[in-house]
């Protein structure tokens, strides 16, 4: 941590998922925008280490970071408003905590102390985020979880700490509350955020921001009402009224002087912000000329979180390409039940990522529609895994084929567990179907080597790319040749030699690309993706080849 580093604190009160990890993403945008270099922190009060055995419909999508963190998805946030990449010291759980503590205590570094929640936790809190804020000129903290809930008690008393000890100067106190609207009164409240506020303030942290969740606009007679109740200036209590689009947030607190008060009390040296990025980018998706339909036939459709990241890189694109980009979230069971005649509509056929059997043989079936109807079609992940198991057993003939994730007795195992392999930074890793699952996939950015005169080529435009990646099975390069035969394009490799990337030649399909890796991790608003802006640009150039696309067609 650089002596400078100033850190602003992010709380949440009265109800949970009020938007915190927006709210923190978007102040670091307007740092960022002032000229200031910015980082992230999230502190996460549930118990498991990191989130990556969560169930995808509990918690929402797993984020990935370069150096192959499995984390909260406020992460994903945070780069996609802020161009500074998260680590292994950007996200923080009770159970990483307590793990490092625990290590500590085996090892006898606490010479034989009785290790208790203070100071021993709080210190390893507080060590974490002076560790995870490097040398940036401010440091975002959001504390998960809704002040009140006894799993963030060590959390907010670490943060009341680092304040005394920083100086008042260095430390800026950000609560979120509701502010709800009663339709049957016709009232704004603002009880909910007084106790809010009470609750905070009685574990020795005063708020220096208020940020207000609300349908409508706070009216001054409110504002100056929270502002007196809660002992916050009213300029500091923001409005932060429910928007269409959330790249609208950093400009909606500007407007208000949100961060202009943040750099007045953190007495930071910034110029004005420059928010001409973010105008275009709003400016982009509220004037789309085209419109397109994207099928994204998935697993964790019920809670749409779970594809966060995938559902912001179509958006982006669409930006990219000002084109409003409409997405339907199929389960892939009904696929299986009901069969594909609901993609016949779509301009393009999503298949994305997940763990597990259920599903398989509906996203199967999307691949198969997608390729014989001539539709634009990518796949992430498990979405070129299924793709590799459709094409092997409906165009080479191979019955049966299909991952030994899947199906143990398959006698094509065309997708298997690959053992070995080499990280980002050149060391061996190795697994076995009886690994842990947490933590021991092909996890984080690492290289793929592009093949000349490729679809993939076209779209990157680059020999090299480095892409995240969260799986543990692999195309298997026993089948390689067979398929190659058949027709299938083999047009990114990993170092080892794994497959990262297949195609069906343009002569005898439009678009059809898959990739092993998640490049959605790596998409952002200002600057898009290249994957996914050829992928909206494939499916408005097929709008116009619509066939009949039936299932008896």
């Amino acid at each position: 941590m650089s002596k400078r580093t100033k850190f602003v604190f992010v709380t949440g009160g009265v109800v949970s998922s009020i938007g915190k990890g927006l709210a923190s993403a978007s102040i670091g945008a307007l740092m960022e925008a002032r000229g200031l270099r910015v980082t992230h922190i999230k502190l996460d009060p549930y118990i498991n280490v990191d989130p990556g055995t969560m169930s995808p419909f509990q918690h929402g999508e797993v984020y990935v970071t370069d150096d192959g963190t499995e984390t909260d998805l406020d992460l994903g946030h945070y780069e996609r408003f802020v161009r500074t990449r998260t680590s292994r010291t950007s996200n923080f759980t009770t159970g990483k905590i307590y793990s490092n503590v625990i290590a500590k205590e085996r090892r006898g570094e606490y010479l034989g102390a009785t290790v208790q929640v203070i100071p021993h936790i709080t210190d390893e809190i507080k060590r974490s985020i002076l560790q995870g804020a490097g040398d940036a000129d401010v440091c975002m903290v959001e504390i998960g979880g809704t002040v009140g809930d006894i799993e963030s008690l060590p959390f907010l008393e670490a943060i009341r700490q680092l304040g005394v000890e920083l100086g008042r100067d260095r430390a800026l106190y950000i609560h979120l509350t509701l502010v709800p609207f009663m339709a049957a009164s016709q009232e704004i409240k603002t009880k909910p955020t007084q106790h809010s506020v009470k609750e905070l303030r009685s574990i020795g942290i005063q708020p220096d921001v208020l940020v207000c969740r609300s349908e409508l606009a706070l009216p001054r007679e409110q504002r100056a009402k929270i502002a007196l109740f809660t002992n916050v200036e009213e300029r500091a209590v923001i409005s932060a009224v429910d928007v269409d689009d959330i790249y609208k947030i950093p400009m909606l607190l500007n407007q208000q002087g949100l961060d202009g008060y943040v750099v007045d009390k953190l007495k930071l040296h910034a110029g004005p912000a420059d928010l001409a990025e973010w105008q275009a980018v709003v400016d982009a998706k509220a004037n789309p000329e085209a419109e397109v339909t994207i099928a994204m036939v998935g697993k964790y459709v019920d809670l749409k979180d779970s594809y966060m990241s995938l559902t912001e890189a179509l958006r982006h694109a669409g930006i990219r390409t000002r084109t409003r980009v409409n997405i339907q979230y199929l389960e892939s069971e009904d696929l299986q039940t009901e069969g594909t005649s609901c993609l016949s509509e779509v301009d393009a056929i999503l298949v994305p990522g997940g763990f597990g059997e259920r599903g398989i043989e509906g996203k199967i079936a999307a691949v198969k529609f997608a390729r014989e109807k001539q539709v634009p079609y990518l796949g992430i992940c498990l979405g070129l895994q299924v793709a590799v198991i459709e094409y092997a057993r409906n165009v080479v003939g191979l019955a049966g084929a299909h991952s030994t994730e899947l199906n143990r007795q398959t006698p094509h195992p065309v997708i298997a567990l690959i053992t070995e392999w080499h990280d980002r930074d050149g060391s061996l890793q190795a697994r076995s179907a009886a690994s842990e699952l947490g933590g021991t996939m092909r996890l984080g950015a690492q290289t793929c080597f592009v093949k000349e005169g490729t679809l993939a080529k076209s779209i990157y435009g680059a020999e090299q790319i480095s892409e995240r990646h969260r799986h543990r099975y692999e195309f298997n390069n026993t089948y390689f040749d067979q398929l190659a035969a058949a027709g299938l394009g083999f047009s990114g490799f990993s170092n080892d030699g794994l497959v990262e990337l297949i195609e069906l030649p343009t002569q005898t399909h439009p678009w059809f690309f898959a990739t092993q890796f998640h490049p959605e991790f790596t998409s952002n608003p200002r600057d898009g993706h290249p994957l996914f802006t050829s992928f909206i640009t494939a499916a408005r150039s097929c709008q116009g080849l619509k066939l009949p696309r039936v299932e008896s067609a």
